[in-house]
């Protein structure tokens, strides 16, 4: 009998020090997360806007160059193909907004290339009116680097419109045609500038 008390004890024993080694396995463990979590969070700066690139791609390339991501085509020695960069030196984008400058504007989207104007009306009817979007396929004075997408929209009463896209309307052929000679004056008068 004296030997059973004595192997309960021991187990008791045993139990209790096994609880407390959990116990501070816990702790420590818990500690350690803590501090792990609060150690690797950085502070956040403050950022001008104004400094940082506009685009998925500009974004991807500044990142790479100050050794924050991986480039798979720079690593393999592989080069991208045209960079489509629109800012108000492209003689392309600064000739559309000055050709549409007289019409309210919805979207103008320099990373994407594409402007978009409101509704507009020519005699302030809301019977019949027209959306007009430019969209830029490449940076090159050439008639295919701007397409010009005339929508009208007529309606019957304010619930009740159809929106049809204008196929090679009068309208169109004009902004394009305007867009591609304004920006050729511009384009001449900037290299002009550096010449002199």
């Amino acid at each position: 009998m004296l030997n059973h008390a004595k192997y309960n004890s021991i187990s008791i024993i045993i139990k209790e020090f096994f609880k407390k080694v959990m116990k501070f396995l816990k702790f420590t463990f818990f500690i350690s997360l803590i501090c792990i979590l609060t150690t690797s969070c950085k502070y956040y700066e403050k950022v001008d806007q104004r400094q940082m690139p506009d685009g998925a791609k500009a974004k991807a390339r500044k990142n790479v160059d100050e050794g924050k991501g991986v480039s798979l085509g720079s690593m393999l020695g592989k080069r991208g193909g045209g960079s489509f960069e629109f800012s108000s030196s492209n003689p392309l984008w600064r000739a559309s907004l000055e050709t549409l400058e007289f019409l309210p504007m919805t979207t103008v989207d320099y990373s994407g290339g594409m402007i978009i104007t409101d509704w507009y009306s020519d005699d302030g009817r809301e019977e019949q009116s027209i959306k007009i979007t430019v969209r830029f396929l490449s940076n090159e004075i050439s008639s295919t680097s701007v397409k010009v997408i005339v929508h009208r929209k007529d309606c019957k009463s304010q619930n009740n419109c159809s929106v049809n896209v204008v196929e090679n309307s009068k309208i169109s052929q004009e902004l394009h045609s305007v867009i591609l000679r304004k920006a050729a004056k511009i384009d001449k008068e900037s290299k002009k500038k550096k010449k002199n």
